[in-house]
């Protein structure tokens, strides 16, 4: 490792062709739960992502680049904004940008993020503003694929209630296809989750399998709360029983259920139906 004296106020630049460099065995670590747990880091791969997070004014710690790519225009500039900001800019030969990814035919461009969560009680919906709440979901690509629903539909935020599956982990800040660095995200045990449910001012509607309301048929008065339950089992019964509104999606086809992502994807559109448009 060979690295420039940095500049006053900002991150060094580095050049990695060892792992077992500390910078390489602190940022493969992030892989782990309990790692990003305690650093309150996370990773994302490809400039897009990378791009979006400093554009959206996120805490960066370090960007990663193959040697490869260090002379191209965007990387330059997204490492210079970085280097002010204190990151550390880490130029890495290509198998040691695979070891850190974790795969064959890596990004060029990976970021570590400082994460982000707004605390429960922090959350105070205005009259427009839809938020769903999410209840122990088990897949990151289904987490990863709501929260970009949520940024498409222009929503307002995401709620994850109880033991709900990482939303920085490595595979669902890729399916969000950087979503996740414009739409807030919310931890909440159940207890946290019943506070704002009790304080929540318009309609909070769930889906269920039990339910005889068409989700079309529903009033949908502002701010909305939109609940789903697990991949498995669906909304557990008290988290149920907290809706004002239980709906049904209706299905003609054999098929008994729908991907969560696609429920979600259809509540969240017929709720802001009246305040989506086609464009041109």
């Amino acid at each position: 490792m060979t690295e420039r004296e940095p500049i006053r106020g900002a991150g060094r630049v580095v050049h990695v062709t060892s792992l077992a460099n500390p910078i390489v065995k602190e940022i493969r670590g992030l892989a782990l739960p309990k790692n990003r747990r305690a650093s309150r880091l996370f990773v994302a791969e490809g400039l897009k992502l990378v791009a979006d997070a400093i554009e959206a004014d996120w805490q960066v710690r370090y960007l990663v680049h193959s040697a490869r790519v260090a002379n191209e225009a965007l990387v330059e500039r997204l490492s210079a904004v970085a280097r002010v900001r204190g990151a550390d800019i880490v130029s890495v030969s290509e198998p040691v940008l695979a070891k850190i990814a974790r795969r064959e035919n890596p990004q060029a461009v990976i970021g570590v993020f400082e994460q982000r969560l707004t605390p429960p009680g922090e959350i105070r919906p205005g009259d427009n503003d839809v938020h769903v709440a999410l209840e122990a979901i088990r897949d990151p690509g289904n987490l990863g694929t709501i929260i970009r629903t949520v940024d498409a539909v222009g929503a307002t935020g995401v709620i994850l209630v109880g033991d709900t599956v990482d939303p920085f982990s490595i595979e669902a800040v890729r399916a969000t296809m950087g979503s996740i660095f414009h739409v807030p995200l919310t931890r909440a045990s159940a207890a946290e989750f019943a506070t704002l449910r009790a304080r929540w001012p318009g309609t909070v509607v769930g889906t269920h399998l039990a339910a005889t309301q068409d989700y079309r048929a529903a009033t949908y008065r502002g701010p909305v709360l939109v609940v789903m339950g697990g991949e498995q089992a669906g909304l557990s019964p008290p988290l149920a029983a907290a809706c004002e509104t239980l709906v049904k999606i209706p299905m003609a086809g054999r098929a008994d259920s729908l991907n969560l992502a696609v429920a979600t994807g259809v509540m969240l559109f017929e709720v802001l139906r009246d305040r989506l448009r086609v464009n041109g």
